[in-house]
């Protein structure tokens, strides 16, 4: 019986997404969990696994078409089999034998271990394809398996941990080694694009993407921009002090850190700027979520959220960081990580911009974009002195906020920074 492969609902708040790649033509056979498809959602390109092995019988769903989760994608069967016609279910095969008795059901009083297929769970979270191949497989169930990875996810170490401890010590599940942070974000890498004079670039998904957005944004909120500098000499000792600490934990300190724990301090003080407008009012919102632009070279932007920002520590800030960004660069972001920002920071200084005025990341309220660090010549109590300043530029909804509380929000930014102790 033919086999329907339906678009999933790829996170909590993801309902939809753009086919961009099918990895297999029509007429290929493919076995149960390979990768069938590639799915954008956000600007983050997700695997399909097939539901089924078999055949590829029919793709219903062209490259670049925009569907909403629950939508048939394709068909997979045996070779020759007859698809069934459109709005119609595929026949209801019933069992070859007929049940007479409990005792043929019970066959064995120990229950078989849960079979977690791809895709989001309401217990687990995200299971990725192959982790939801290597537990069918081995027969394990994903409830005994700690996870170490973002948010307690599951992943492909986690489990083959837990099958080599568990064959060895029957304990599996209790030792687990902890995942190990990644060490440090690589800096934005410089487009490396070839483009010839004359030449039609075709646009991808992601530039469609990013145009469309901005666009909407300059249509939707009236912007404007407010710039102010800070002295970071006792963010820089302070970092200079901690770097070696924290690379203990295995995490990199780095500059943005502070500009997300100074964020979130001004954002308390003025949760007004934590908000977005609707038709009923301002909605000021309650968690305060990170959005922090990544540049991935010739391929675009992306903004991967810090959930709950507020509740981390800097080590914690910086951690997530690290991990977030690094997954960024690699296209290993899950949908979710990429919604729900109720405020996003840009640091166009990585390229040696010294000040701009970034788009708003709607519906947000505001953007803080952070210019390099240099040190300049700046007078200190009548006296001269050389010290790392940076300058940092709000781009906000006018909207939602007048010009005297964008500056009182910026101006809390860049006393935080300066006063860190």
């Amino acid at each position: 019986m033919p086999i329907q492969v339906i678009m999933p609902q790829l996170g909590e708040s993801v309902v939809e997404g753009t086919v961009s790649k099918w990895l297999k033509n029509i007429g290929d056979e493919i076995n149960e969990y390979d990768p069938l498809l590639e799915v954008n959602t956000d600007k983050v390109d997700s695997e399909i696994p097939s539901p089924a092995s078999g055949t590829l019988l029919a793709i219903l769903v062209e490259e670049g078409t925009l569907v909403n989760a629950g939508t048939v994608l394709a068909w997979i069967g045996n070779l020759g089999e007859v698809i069934p016609e459109e709005g119609k279910s595929p026949p209801e095969i019933k069992p070859v034998k007929e049940i007479k008795s409990v005792e043929e059901v019970v066959v064995d009083h120990q229950p078989p271990p849960t079979v977690i297929s791809p895709g989001r769970d309401k217990e687990l979270g995200f299971i990725s394809p192959v982790v939801a191949k290597i537990s069918s497989e081995e027969g394990i169930d994903l409830s005994q398996v700690q996870g170490t990875g973002q948010g307690g996810r599951i992943t492909k170490k986690d489990i083959l941990a837990y099958i080599k401890l568990d064959k060895k010590t029957g304990v599996g599940k209790d030792r687990l080694p902890p995942e190990m942070p990644l060490t440090s974000a690589k800096a934005a890498p410089h487009p490396t694009q070839e483009v010839v004079p004359g030449e039609i670039l075709p646009h991808t998904i992601v530039r469609r993407s990013i145009a469309e957005h901005m666009l909407m944004s300059k249509r939707t909120s009236p912007h404007v921009t407010t710039v102010m500098e800070a002295d970071l000499k006792n963010i820089v000792s302070h970092r200079q002090a901690n770097k070696g600490l924290f690379s203990q934990d295995e995490v990199n300190l780095t500059f943005t850190a502070y500009f997300v724990a100074a964020t979130v301090a001004a954002l308390k003080t003025y949760p007004l700027v934590n908000s977005s407008w609707s038709d009923e009012g301002i909605l000021v919102h309650k968690d305060i979520n990170i959005g922090m632009a990544t540049s991935l070279g010739d391929e675009g932007l992306i903004v991967p959220v810090l959930k709950n920002a507020d509740r981390s520590s800097l080590l914690g800030l910086a951690q997530t960081i690290n991990d977030l960004a690094i997954r960024a660069r690699n296209h290993q972001l899950l949908p979710d990580e990429v919604q729900g920002g109720t405020f996003t920071i840009t640091n166009h200084g990585i390229s040696g911009s010294l000040f701009a005025s970034p788009i708003i990341n709607q519906p947000q309220c505001a953007i803080l974009g952070v210019g390099v660090i240099q040190k300049r010549v700046v007078v200190i109590d009548d006296a001269i002195a050389i010290r790392p300043m940076v300058y940092l530029s709000l781009t906000f909804d006018h909207r939602i906020l007048d010009g005297a509380i964008a500056d009182y929000f910026l101006g809390q930014v860049v006393e935080s920074l300066q006063n860190w102790k």
